[in-house]
């Protein structure tokens, strides 16, 4: 699992003008990058094998985040029927699946809130 998302500082604050035209600069560039569809909020994860639930550690999920899943291999597309979040906390979320012995079951994860 990678994090792919890089947060903004707050602005520096004895930065003088010269600080505070970089910060802006910085929130002018991460807004052109949603615009464009980079919202930070996507990751990969690969089920367990020869288990029914795998664990997706990032700070970005909270209890209250909608957690959705994108297939990337075959065998993930033929494991995405019986795939769920069964659990979420600050920080990590639990997925529920079927057991199986193959290891490249790799998904899209895209979180939400």
């Amino acid at each position: 699992m990678t994090v792919t998302f890089k947060p903004l500082p707050p602005p520096a604050g004895a930065g003088g003008e010269p600080g505070l035209w970089a910060y802006l600069r910085r929130c002018y560039d991460a807004l052109r990058g949603i615009q464009a569809g980079k919202l930070n909020c996507t990751t990969t994860v690969t089920l367990a094998a020869s288990a029914t639930t795998t664990l997706l550690n990032d700070p970005r999920i909270g209890p209250a985040s909608v957690i959705l899943f994108m297939p990337m291999t075959a065998h993930a597309a033929t494991a995405a029927g019986g795939l769920h979040v069964s659990a979420r906390a600050a920080g990590s979320a639990t997925f529920t699946h079927t057991n199986t012995a193959d290891v490249d079951k790799t998904f899209g994860v895209i979180i939400i809130g």
